[in-house]
């Protein structure tokens, strides 16, 4: 008797869309061929304008035999990139998503022209076959995008069959992706995949019918994807910037086409303006929660040049789950709520209840934050609570990880919970701030609750902190043999310098403009220890943490206790001396 291959393997629609199996393959191509609207391609209108920063040595990098992406770089050795077994996913995912082509648009040569022609030549010849990840939904949709945009640097108008060979491939491209577009993973890769269509359709001559089909679901989905807050439902502070790359120029060809752009993608863009702030340190920097890793600067420099909302960001984001609190100098930026559900909490981080905190222009106390693509070694550990500013108990993550049950999870573990997150940030009489948030997500596991508060005073030069653990019935499971441990952490980032008093019990904090802060605490240990910065474009940066540690042992209630304050203003505090060499010593 036959039996399903995918039976008893967990795997969604989507997974199964994404695999290599005939059948599949079959029934979209024919799909296609019924429920595209639109008609053959046959000429161009728009190049939509490309946000993305181009680098035009990437033309140099080719012509020398190197084809780095995503963090890995390639050896051609006379092959075209489309030869070589991939040395990662994101390497891959980056070379079927075209992007790269603005670079050689940027270069601007006829090396680059020519190099462009030949490598999607290459595609063309190579992939004819719609499988594998080259036609994952979202990284068509990528593809398509990047076509369109950089269409001048692979058209060439005095060779009428090239002309007609890409806007035969790019029309099979928009058929393909009508009928999978659904199947694309919940969240950006979604919308992304729906976008192209709707950009092809203001893009390409004749395609009135494609808008018409597709702009109403792309209008749905973007309301959906980006809340009444300005948030993005994956909960990724990134998603915001990427997505807004994309959405302006949308807004441009609708306005090129003599359209009104839609009121959903209009409004989409003025909510998620004030959010992008909303999620900006001191610093400069994007907060590193849910996935974000390393900001790209020039990216959110080029978002932000559109924001012409005005005003201040917002203090509380309710769907986001974020809270924001300003004074002074000093900016303290929350995670309050729990994971996203299903396939939108794959990158997650269970970071309920972290903070990251800058003075002036300087980042502070962070999160480790999301490693690049070339060292996802690091990804699980930067997914879990250790990884966070934040409470951890038995050295355990808040939220659980699908298969972390006797086994490792996988990279992309969907993550759950911590259940039943309460939080509310208040303005006091005084005009300081005080947040108050809780979770159970120890409480299955340990009988274990987790609330903490943090009050920053009206001036800005005073932070305290207040973690309750509460087990009104008693530890349970391992907890109960352990005595119940506990770990505050503190993570620092790797510009500042960190001091531990001579009595233990504070650590001195150095910014580089000499400014100075001091952690106190009351808990037994107060530890200064070795961290990762993990949000770094180079690659993993050594940094430290505070440790504040004890366990809960036969309490039913205990109340961590922290502070920390200015200690001196910048430029008034004393460096350490360097320590001393063998020599000298």
């Amino acid at each position: 008797m036959a039996t399903d291959p995918h039976a008893g393997q967990g795997r969604s629609r989507a997974d199964i869309a994404r695999g290599p199996g005939a059948l599949r393959r079959f029934m979209l191509l024919r799909m296609a061929s019924l429920s595209y609207p639109g008609t053959e391609a046959e000429q161009l209108l728009l190049a939509p304008q490309d946000l993305r920063t181009a680098d035009p040595s990437f033309a140099t990098e080719i012509y020398n035999g190197h084809f780095g992406l995503a963090g890995s770089l390639v050896e051609l050795n006379s092959q075209s990139p489309f030869e070589i077994a991939p040395p990662s996913e994101g390497w891959a995912r980056e070379l079927y998503g075209f992007a790269w082509l603005r670079h050689l648009r940027a270069a601007g040569s006829e090396l680059s022209r020519e190099q462009a022609k030949a490598l999607l030549g290459d595609f063309l010849r190579l992939h004819k076959t719609v499988r594998g990840l080259a036609w994952q939904p979202e990284v068509v949709g990528r593809r398509v995008i990047s076509w369109l945009s950089n269409s001048v640097v692979v058209l060439d108008a005095g060779n009428p069959k090239s002309y007609e060979t890409f806007l035969h491939s790019l029309t099979a491209h928009l058929r393909y992706l009508s009928a999978s577009y659904r199947d694309a993973p919940d969240g950006a890769p979604r919308l992304v995949a729906l976008m192209a269509l709707v950009y092809a359709g203001l893009c390409i001559a004749e395609q009135q019918a494609v808008v018409d089909r597709y702009l109403k679901p792309f209008c749905k989905e973007l309301d959906r994807q980006i809340m009444p807050d300005g948030g993005h439902i994956s909960r990724n502070p990134a998603a915001l910037v990427d997505l807004l790359l994309d959405l302006l120029p949308l807004r441009q060809c609708f306005m090129a086409r003599d359209r009104v752009p839609p009121k959903q993608l209009s409004d989409a863009i003025d909510r998620a303006m004030p959010m992008v702030r909303f999620f900006r340190l001191g610093d400069g920097t994007m907060v590193r929660f849910n996935g974000d890793g390393a900001t790209a600067t020039d990216a959110l420099a080029t978002v932000l040049a559109y924001d012409d909302t005005g005003g201040a960001p917002l203090r509380a984001a309710p769907n986001s789950g974020y809270a924001r609190m300003e004074r002074g100098s000093t900016l303290i930026v929350a995670d309050v709520a729990a994971a996203p559900a299903g396939a939108l909490s794959m990158k997650a981080h269970a970071g309920c209840l972290s903070f990251e905190m800058s003075s002036g222009e300087h980042a502070v106390i962070v999160n480790c934050g999301a490693p690049t693509p070339d060292h996802d070694d690091w990804r699980m550990f930067a997914r879990s609570t250790p990884a966070h500013s934040t409470l951890t108990f038995e050295e355990t993550s808040s939220a659980i990880f699908a298969g972390a049950n006797g086994s490792e999870p996988s990279l992309n573990a969907e993550l759950a919970g911590p259940p039943n997150v309460q939080a509310s940030l208040n303005e006091e009489a005084d005009q300081g701030l005080t947040l108050r948030a809780s979770h159970e997500g120890y409480a299955a596991r340990f009988g274990v609750s987790h609330a903490r508060r943090i009050r920053l005073t009206p001036d800005g030069l005073l932070i305290q902190g207040e973690d309750t653990l509460a087990a009104p019935k008693g530890l349970k499971g391992e907890a109960q043999t352990s005595g119940g441990g506990y770990a505050v952490h503190f993570h620092l980032h790797p510009d500042v310098i960190a001091q531990m008093a001579e009595d233990e019990r504070s650590v001195t904090l150095i910014l580089p403009n000499r400014e100075s802060w001091t952690v106190t605490a009351n808990t037994p240990t107060i530890a200064l220890e070795e961290s990762v910065f993990l949000a770094d474009e180079r690659g993993p940066r050594g940094s430290q943490q505070i440790v504040l540690q004890g366990g809960l042992e036969q309490e039913r209630e205990m109340q961590i206790v922290w502070t920390i304050e200015r200690a001196a203003a910048p430029g008034e505090a004393s460096l350490p001396e360097p320590a001393a060499t063998p020599e000298q010593a």
